[in-house]
């Protein structure tokens, strides 16, 4: 173990090639599902595992309900007129063909406490909340604002971004049922432009135009066998969003599954149990891709998955924090792991359905996601789902903390002697 593990992090000193597979993917753009740019990563991604493994990659198709933007407009008609800045989120429905009608309520954060409290106010109207710092213990994720502003009969959803200057924002709303509505982001100028004044709630007019059709993504994953049939896979999602190039979120995790997986290899020591390098699609959609794959697999085969080590949003901030899912044995586990490679790391021991890695956690695999800058809503962390994710904000020596803790916590997973970290 200890020369796989020198061998690797060894190797890892040279931080160009890393860098190079993760421009490479941020050149694609925001890789949103079903549109070019994702297409044409999926394509980028085949030809570069077939690269690292010798073997074509193998396909795993996700069937999802497609989903796209068409035109959504949003316009102030009191206490002025004013046209605003929007962009509908991901399965919001459409409008009537002239749009709806109603008065905004400013809920502000958009605690579950203000909609209760407020019930009697949102029925036809449209609630406003804001988007939060998303790695956070106590971050209330828009979907549970969402639904409840669908429960109380609002007419429609708008979510804030938080950040001056940094425009709109990405991200699901429904799940494409028939009691959805429609749902919107706008930037934090436009949510300034709909506060209440001493003449009541400012009224506004939203069109949303979007079109729903079944739709297939590829999941990709390439195997490294082992001396026993047990598995480590490592894991990173490939859809992003449509503004900016998804750099943190997530072509970091990307560049980092590829440079490690080749690094293994290329070492030819025999392993103890195999590496299975995994890359999701349609995680932004809800861990689609994810949901299907764990979902699919027989009590047997979950049986020899010994862990799942998820990689998303690695680099943005420079401290590491893994998301243990309520697997107790994983923090000492992980602990030893960053101390061999001498990568601080703190464990947040909470199942958080964040990413892939809560599929594999409910579904009885021992999992962690790694995630930069987890309670640092200071770092560049903030800027995920907007225009501002993007590769500059990335630093090197970020990228390369990184890949060192998974270097060492994938080395300690395929070669110990026995492996179990399920609770």
């Amino acid at each position: 173990m200890a020369d796989l593990r020198t061998a690797v992090l060894d190797a890892l000193e040279d931080n160009r090639p890393l860098m190079d597979e993760f421009e490479a993917i941020c050149d694609f753009g925001g890789r949103f599902s079903g549109t070019e740019s994702e297409k044409r990563a999926v394509a980028h991604l085949k030809n570069r595992m077939a690269a690292i493994s010798g073997a074509d990659a193998h396909v795993f198709p996700t069937e999802y309900d497609g989903w796209r933007r068409e035109t959504q407009t949003l316009t102030r008609l009191t206490p002025s007129v004013l046209d605003l800045e929007c962009t509908s989120l991901v399965w919001s429905p459409s409008t009537p063909a002239g749009g709806l009608e109603a008065e905004v309520v400013d809920l502000g954060r958009g605690e579950l406490s203000a909609f209760a409290e407020r019930a009697d106010e949102l029925r036809g109207r449209i609630p406003l909340v804001r988007h939060e710092y998303m790695f956070t213990e106590s971050t209330l994720h828009r979907r549970y604002k969402y639904d409840a502003a669908r429960e109380a009969g609002a007419a429609a959803f708008l979510i804030a971004n938080y950040l001056p200057g940094v425009g709109l924002l990405s991200g699901s709303s429904g799940r494409n049922r028939p009691s959805d509505i429609p749902a919107c982001a706008i930037s934090a100028e436009s949510a300034a432009a709909l506060t209440e004044t001493s003449n009541g709630y400012p009224r506004v007019r939203l069109t949303v135009q979007t079109v729903s059709s079944g739709d297939t993504a590829e999941s990709l994953f390439v195997e490294l066998p082992g001396e026993l049939d047990e598995w480590i896979v490592l894991s990173a999602h490939i859809d992003g969003h449509p503004f900016g190039e998804s750099a943190m979120d997530n072509a970091t995790g990307l560049a980092m599954g590829l440079r490690l997986f080749e690094l293994v290899r290329a070492q030819r020591i025999k392993l103890r149990r195999g590496l299975r390098l995994m890359f999701f699609n349609v995680e932004e959609w809800g861990l689609w891709g994810s949901r299907q794959y764990v979902e699919g697999l027989s009590d047997e085969a979950r049986a020899k998955i010994k862990l799942n080590v998820n990689l998303d949003s690695v680099a943005g901030a420079p401290d590491l924090t893994a998301i243990t899912s309520e697997y107790s044995k994983l923090p000492p586990f992980l602990a030893a792991a960053a101390s061999a490679c001498d990568v601080p790391l703190s464990c947040h021991d909470a199942l958080m359905r964040n990413s892939d890695h809560y599929n594999f956690a409910v579904g009885g695999i021992p999992a962690f996601r790694l995630v930069a800058g987890f309670d640092q809503p200071e770092s560049h962390l903030r800027y995920v789902l907007t225009r501002e994710d993007t590769r500059e904000k990335i630093a090197e020596s970020e990228m390369q903390q990184a890949a060192r803790l998974t270097a060492s916590v994938v080395v300690s997973a395929l070669t110990t002697e026995t492996l179990d970290l399920r609770a």
